[in-house]
């Protein structure tokens, strides 16, 4: 019995050792490309992009779950910055971003936004939000009406849904044991399971060769990433409620982007119905899947002009 749970610590050990050895490895892959920003409950790290003194309002990207703001710098964000300040952001626990503070649900995000926004000195910008960002744009926008100027959601996770997608529910851990997971088989199995997990969020559309290092993807391997995608995706369910009540309060435009193909959430749902509930919201469908900003880069980017040009 002893020899039975020596060798059970051991491997106990060693998986602890290797996730922590595939973590660094990841970070490796995919190193910091910004600078830091300190905010109340967090260390921000931020990519800044194109002139500071372009004309217009400057645009802040947030990505999703299980992301980093490589999602938006492999395709999209390169093409406006061409005439627009942008500013990428790892959310807090993403990333390189450190939390400083407990992990945030939705609206203590949005303000952790908006106090990096208020610290970079800009002012009303257009707030990009794709997936569980946008939840956070949306957030930002109830917390801390006065900040941005307007909202651009791609793929946004605006409502109420039963289950996570598939791909996520290995993420449905509840604390205590999702420390445990993500210390022992979470790491391998996102090492051995990570291009049918990518497919699965991409579908239809196929992954990019370089989504691994150019798209950041490499990061959602880590211990790290486990645990804060499984905090999440349990507390949008108890944080999103009292987020939808409070559409009704939002006066700043708000446009959605959704994919007609997109496999994790439904656009009649997210987008439809949502942009109904705002009084200044309105969606556009396009063909695609659920990440466009790296599939569909040139009609995310005309989209995104064009809200820029109706601001």
């Amino acid at each position: 019995m002893r020899i039975a749970f020596g060798l059970a610590g051991m491997g106990v050990l060693g998986l602890v050792g290797w996730s922590a050895w595939a973590s660094r490895k990841a970070e490796a892959m995919v190193p910091a490309d910004g600078r830091f920003v300190d905010v109340d409950g967090a260390r921000l790290h931020i990519v800044e992009l194109g002139p500071k003194d372009a004309a217009g309002p400057a645009i802040v990207m947030i990505h999703g779950v299980m992301a980093q703001l490589r999602n938006f710098s492999h395709s999209l964000a390169g093409r406006l910055a061409k005439d627009h300040r942008v500013i990428l952001v790892d959310r807090p626990g993403w990333g390189h971003s450190r939390l400083t503070g407990p992990r945030p649900d939705l609206a203590r995000q949005g303000r952790i936004i908006a106090a990096l926004i208020e610290k970079l000195g800009l002012e009303k910008p257009l707030v990009v939000g794709h997936s569980m960002g946008g939840a956070v744009a949306l957030a930002l926008a109830t917390e801390r009406p006065e900040v941005p100027g307007a909202l651009a959601l791609i793929a946004p996770l605006t409502q109420m849904v039963d289950q996570p997608p598939p791909v996520f529910r290995g993420l449905m851990a509840p604390p205590g044991l999702r420390e445990v997971l993500a210390w022992t088989v979470a790491v391998p199995m996102a090492v051995a399971f990570g291009k049918q997990g990518a497919e699965a969020v991409f579908a239809p559309d196929p992954v990019p060769a370089d989504f691994a290092t150019a798209g950041g993807g490499a990061l959602s391997a880590r211990a790290s990433a486990y645990q804060m995608g499984s905090f999440e995706i349990r507390m949008a369910q108890h944080a999103m409620p009292p987020l939808i009540a409070r559409y009704g309060e939002i006066r700043v435009p708000v446009s959605i982007l959704y994919g007609r193909q997109d496999a994790l959430l439904d656009p009649a749902l997210h987008g439809e119905r949502t942009a109904t509930e705002i009084a200044k919201g309105q969606v556009t469908l396009i063909e695609g899947g659920h990440m466009l900003p790296l599939t569909r880069a040139d009609e995310t980017e005309a989209w995104l002009r064009e809200v820029l040009a109706n601001l």
